[in-house]
């Protein structure tokens, strides 16, 4: 049996993905963005994909994780980006445009207002038009990916927030934003596969981050973003997952039954590889 994975079509993605047919993996990638690729696999359409942290907080008893690995930001994560027409704290009653792409990112906005900002957001149906073209005439917007790196380089706001930075600055702790959700069916009858891909997947990124200049040159990504600010990019992320990330986690995840995100406390289901 081959395992059909799951690839976020984000340069986050990169580090995991550039050398992983090199490593040795040969099975099925479907490309989407998360809110894309949480639906696949909430039906057990794909096997494990980089997913939300909001969609596993959602529907944990059907997932497992992939150990030690996530797509995290201890600071400033530079692609969860607010714009904003006049100062965070002043948005209470101010529509925010809010990309259809994430489930985390906008959960992670709504829980920073609520706890930290004390108001409810005030959010803007998504609609026909571009939340770029919103930001670019003067309203604000929540961006994610490759979408708000771009729209960092070519679109001026006269407030920009940085929500992994945001959340750093209030909890001391990173934020998870995503991390490698295994269904549970997979889990059952694929073990094997799984445990392969797993150091298969170990190898990749090893590899990628070994050489993150080289790796900017030959991505993609280098097309709309110059090599070295890729590469300091990659830098600024963290893609292992730590005692440190456990707690933020799971403050995350705190917060969201608090404000009634979630209905229950998540657990943490680690996959066990059987090496």
């Amino acid at each position: 049996m081959s395992l059909r994975i799951g690839h976020i079509a984000y340069a986050n993605c990169v580090p995991f993905f550039h050398h992983l047919s090199d490593a040795g993996f040969c099975g099925h990638i479907l490309t989407g963005v998360p809110s894309e690729l949480n639906a696949l696999l909430a039906d057990g359409k794909i096997d494990l994909s980089p997913s939300s942290t909001f969609e596993y907080g959602r529907n944990w008893h059907q997932y497992g994780l992939l150990p030690d690995l996530s797509i995290s930001s201890i600071g400033p994560v530079q692609s969860v980006l607010l714009f904003a027409s006049r100062p965070l704290e002043n948005l209470a009653a101010v529509p925010v445009a809010l990309t259809g792409e994430s489930a985390t990112s906008i959960q992670l906005l709504r829980l920073l207002c609520l706890e930290y900002y004390g108001f409810s957001l005030c959010e803007r149906p998504c609609g026909p038009t571009p939340v770029e073209e919103i930001i670019a005439a003067g309203g604000c917007g929540l961006l994610i990916g490759d979408r708000a790196l771009k729209a960092a380089q070519h679109i001026a706001a006269p407030h920009v927030y940085d929500l992994g930075a945001l959340w750093w600055q209030h909890t001391g702790l990173p934020f998870v934003f995503a991390m490698w959700l295994v269904h549970r069916d997979a889990i059952q009858h694929k073990s094997w596969e799984l445990t392969r891909f797993y150091r298969l997947l170990q190898h990749s990124l090893h590899h990628a981050l070994s050489d993150l200049d080289e790796l900017a040159c030959q991505s993609a990504e280098a097309a709309w973003m110059e090599p070295s600010k890729l590469a300091d990019y990659w830098r600024a992320m963290s893609y292992r997952f730590t005692d440190q990330h456990r707690q933020g986690l799971e403050k995350f995840f705190q917060l969201a039954v608090k404000h009634q995100l979630l209905k229950e406390m998540p657990r943490l289901n680690f996959f066990k590889p059987a090496f």
